[in-house]
C-alpha cells in the first residue's frame, strides 16, 4: 500500500510540473525574425485553395457537344477524276463516288452551320448527322478559300442547339480551351489542352494570310471544321489544320479565330462575299535581320516600303519607312498581327493605328478600302473604273492589272487586257471568278487594248 502511493505521489507530481512547464513556454515571446536563417532555402510553392484553377470542363462540354455535327461530302467523279482512279474503274464505264468527312459547328437555332471550305470542297451531296442521329440534306450557302471557311445551312423541325460566338482577340496563351468534333468518325469527341501561341502563320511564303490560334489540343483527321471552345463553352475558333510528319496529331492543331469566321459567315450571308478592309501599305515584318537590312532600331513592327495610291494609309499621311507598332491596340509584333486583325474589319471602317517615325512614336486614324483586286488563274485581276469602261467601250470585264500566267502570256496576253466572260460566263466582280477552280477553267474571252476580242481554249 505504502509503495502504491509513492508511486502516485510521483505521477501527481509529474502532472503538475507538466503543466507548469507548458503555460510558461506558451506564453512566452519567441521571435522567429530574430532568428539567424541565413543558409536557409526559400519554399516556392504555395498551396492555396482559393487561387487554384479548376479543369472541370463538363459544363463547356455539354454546352458544345450537341452543336457539333458530322458533315459528309459526297462526290461524284467527273473528267477531273486522278488518271490512276480512272484507270482501275474503267473496263465497266463507272466511276465510284468519294466521300470525305469533317465537323461543323452549328451557330444558329435555325440551321446555319460552319465548317472548313476543304471539308465540302467538290462536293456533289452534303449530309449533316447530328449528336441524336438525325440526318439532314445541307445547303451550301459560301465559301471563302482564303480562310478556309464555308457556310451551310439544313432545315429543321425544331430550334437547334447551338454554340454563341466568343471573342477570339481576348484569348491569351496558356488558356484552357476543348476541341470538339469527329475524328476518325468517332462522333461528338472532346479534348482538351491550352492556347500555345497566337496569330500563327503556317507558311510566310504562300501569300496567304493565315493568323491561326495554335493549341495542344489533339487534333486528327475528322477534326477539321470543328470547334475551338474556352470553358465558358464559347467559340473561339473553327479546328482546321495539325502541324505532322505522321499524318496524326502530334502535339500542334491550329484554329481559324472565331472573330475571323464570324465576320466571314456574316458577310457570305449577307454580302454573297466576303467583304475585306484594305489599309494600302506594302511591307515587310521586322525581325532582327529586317531591322538591320532596312537600317532601324526597332526589331518588331511592320514596316512599310510602299503605298497603294489614293488608299486610307497613304491619305492618312504614312510614308515609307514608317513602322506600324499597333492596330486599334492591338500589337504588332509579325504580319500575322496585322492581317488577322484587319481580317476581321469591313471597308469603311476606322482604325487607330501607333506607328513610328524617325523614332517618334505617333498616331494616326486611317479608313480601310474595300480590297479592290484578286488573284486568279496567275492573274491579278481589278474591277473596271468608270473610265476604263468608257476607255474600253465595255459595262462588263475585270482588268488584268498584273500577269503571271505563262501561258497566256505566250498567247499574246498581258497586263491591260480585260477578262469578259469565263467559260461562256460573263465576269464583273471579283466573286465571279473565286468560284473557279484551276481544273474548272475551259475557256477565257479576252478584250485587247484596241477593243480586239481574243478567245484562248484551254482544254481540247
Amino acid at each position: 500500500m505504502k509503495l502504491f502511493l509513492k508511486y502516485l505521489l510521483i505521477g501527481v507530481l509529474s502532472g503538475f510540473i507538466s503543466i507548469y512547464f507548458y503555460n510558461y513556454y506558451d506564453k512566452s515571446e519567441i521571435k522567429f525574425n530574430d532568428l539567424n536563417y541565413s543558409n536557409s532555402i526559400p519554399v516556392n510553392y504555395l498551396y492555396s485553395n482559393k487561387n487554384s484553377i479548376s479543369t472541370d470542363f463538363t459544363v463547356a462540354a455539354e454546352k458544345t457537344i450537341d452543336a457539333v455535327v458530322h458533315v459528309k461530302n459526297t462526290s461524284i467523279s467527273s473528267s477531273n477524276t486522278p488518271s490512276w482512279y480512272r484507270f482501275f474503274y474503267e473496263e465497266e464505264n463507272e466511276i465510284p463516288e468519294r466521300i470525305g468527312t469533317g465537323s461543323g459547328v452549328i451557330v444558329s437555332p435555325d440551321g446555319y452551320i460552319i465548317t472548313n471550305n476543304h471539308v465540302i470542297d467538290g462536293y456533289s451531296e452534303i449530309e449533316i448527322t447530328t449528336n441524336n442521329n438525325k440526318s439532314y440534306k445541307a445547303s451550301l450557302i459560301g465559301t471563302d478559300p482564303g480562310t478556309d471557311i464555308a457556310v451551310l445551312k439544313i432545315n429543321a423541325d425544331s430550334m437547334l442547339p447551338y454554340i454563341s460566338f466568343g471573342d477570339s482577340d481576348n484569348t491569351k496563351i496558356g488558356e484552357w480551351v476543348l476541341a470538339v468534333g469527329n475524328p476518325f468518325n468517332l462522333n461528338s469527341t472532346v479534348t482538351a489542352g491550352i492556347i500555345s501561341a497566337k496569330s500563327r502563320d503556317l507558311n510566310k511564303y504562300d501569300n496567304k494570310n493565315e493568323s491561326y490560334i495554335q493549341t495542344d489540343a489533339a487534333v486528327n483527321k475528322g477534326n477539321s471544321g470543328g470547334a475551338l471552345v474556352n470553358t465558358n463553352g464559347q467559340l473561339i475558333g473553327i479546328n482546321t489544320a495539325i502541324s505532322s510528319v505522321t499524318g496524326g496529331f502530334v502535339g500542334y492543331s491550329f484554329a481559324v479565330p472565331s472573330n475571323v469566321a464570324r465576320k466571314v459567315f456574316e458577310d457570305l450571308i449577307e454580302y454573297g462575299d466576303v467583304q475585306r478592309g484594305l489599309l494600302g501599305v506594302i511591307g515587310q515584318a521586322l525581325d532582327a535581320q529586317f531591322a538591320e537590312r532596312f537600317e532601324v532600331d526597332e526589331p518588331e513592327g511592320f514596316y512599310i516600303t510602299d503605298l497603294e495610291e489614293g488608299l486610307g494609309a497613304d491619305l492618312a499621311g504614312l510614308k515609307p519607312g514608317d513602322i506600324i507598332k499597333s492596330v486599334d491596340g492591338i500589337t504588332i509584333n509579325k504580319f500575322a498581327d496585322l492581317s488577322g486583325y484587319l481580317s476581321t474589319k469591313r471597308p469603311g471602317v476606322q482604325v487607330k493605328l501607333i506607328y513610328k517615325r524617325d523614332g517618334k512614336e505617333m498616331k494616326v486614324s486611317v479608313r480601310l478600302e474595300k480590297i479592290n483586286r484578286a488573284v486568279f488563274f496567275y492573274m491579278e485581276v481589278r474591277e473596271l473604273t468608270k473610265e476604263q469602261k468608257v476607255d474600253y467601250n465595255t459595262q462588263d470585264g475585270l482588268y488584268i492589272s498584273n500577269m503571271n500566267n505563262r501561258r497566256l502570256y505566250q498567247n499574246g496576253i498581258d497586263s491591260g487586257y480585260i477578262i469578259l466572260e469565263i467559260n461562256g460566263q460573263r465576269v464583273n466582280k471579283l466573286s465571279d471568278v473565286k468560284i473557279y477552280k484551276m481544273g474548272d477553267i475551259e475557256s477565257i474571252l479576252f478584250l485587247n487594248p484596241a477593243g480586239e476580242k481574243e478567245k484562248i481554249i484551254l482544254r481540247y
